[in-house]
């Protein structure tokens, strides 16, 4: 009898062990953009406290509503998230900043563009390199899908939205090509000669070239003192159903810790 209380009492403290070993699980979804520097972030928290992190990417409306739902413990928004967007009792809390590259073949010549000249192109309203001093060909605009905060963020600096029936549409032209993710805005980019997409400043690598904006490089000390043109926030997003381990994760990110891994990624640091 005394052999069995031991072998129940050695059991019940193994379980409790790996229990403590497991910790909880956290769950973050939204911003495609985002996915890339949360993992980072999620990977250093959970071998530093044992919490697992799981992120998934389906885009920022559907990290929005997942904070106004409580589907997910954070939401991910790599755009400005407005008033009317979040139910009651969601807070948002800047993570980093993020400037937008336009990103070209590296053996483009063009070097420079204006936010004129972008906005036009994606409007359809310029069409071949020829009219912005590259050569001639025709220009082959990549986009990103409509659910993506990327390109939210990019038709609200750029001004592509247009007014149809009342409602607030899109001005990007149907003739760009929809892009699903950073990655393939860069396949696409580095292996069509004629080709110009946007991707998130610190996704840029040597597949593609970024350009100048208004004179401006596309540099993370451009868009921290606010002269890159092109840039927008990364937004996560906690609700009256974020418990309270999920709320110490968020507050981890914006301590110096987490804030100097979203500096090593090539992001503009919030604090």
């Amino acid at each position: 009898m005394k052999k069995f209380a031991a072998g129940a009492l050695a059991l019940m403290s193994m379980f409790t062990a790996s229990s403590v070993v497991a910790g909880e699980t956290i769950t973050v979804s939204g911003s495609n953009s985002m996915t890339s520097l949360m993992e980072v972030l999620a990977e250093t928290y959970t071998n530093k406290t044992g919490n697992f992190v799981e992120v998934q990417g389906p885009g920022s409306s559907a990290g929005i509503r997942a904070a106004n739902q409580g589907t997910s413990h954070i939401g991910m928004a790599s755009r400005a998230v407005a008033d009317s967007e979040i139910e009651a009792g969601v807070e948002r809390i800047i993570m980093a900043n993020d400037g937008i590259a336009i990103v070209v073949h590296p053996n483009n010549t063009i070097e420079n563009l204006t936010t004129e000249q972008v906005s036009k192109i994606y409007r359809g309203e310029i069409s071949n390199w020829a009219e912005v001093g590259g050569e001639r060909a025709p220009i082959v605009a990549v986009t990103r899908d409509t659910a993506s905060g990327t390109r939210a963020g990019f038709e609200d600096v750029l001004s592509l939205k247009q007014t149809i029936a009342g409602k607030k549409v899109s001005a990007i032209s149907p003739r760009a090509q929809v892009a699903n993710g950073n990655g393939m805005v860069k396949t696409t980019a580095g292996q069509n000669q004629n080709a110009i997409g946007y991707i998130s400043l610190g996704t840029v690598d040597e597949s593609v070239k970024a350009l100048d904006i208004n004179g401006v490089d596309a540099l993370v000390a451009n868009v921290q003192n606010q002269s890159y043109p092109v840039a927008r926030s990364f937004v996560l997003m906690t609700g009256p159903k974020t418990p309270d381990y999920a709320h110490a994760f968020v507050e981890w990110i914006l301590s110096a810790e987490g804030q100097e891994i979203v500096a090593k990624k090539g992001y503009v640091p919030a604090k």
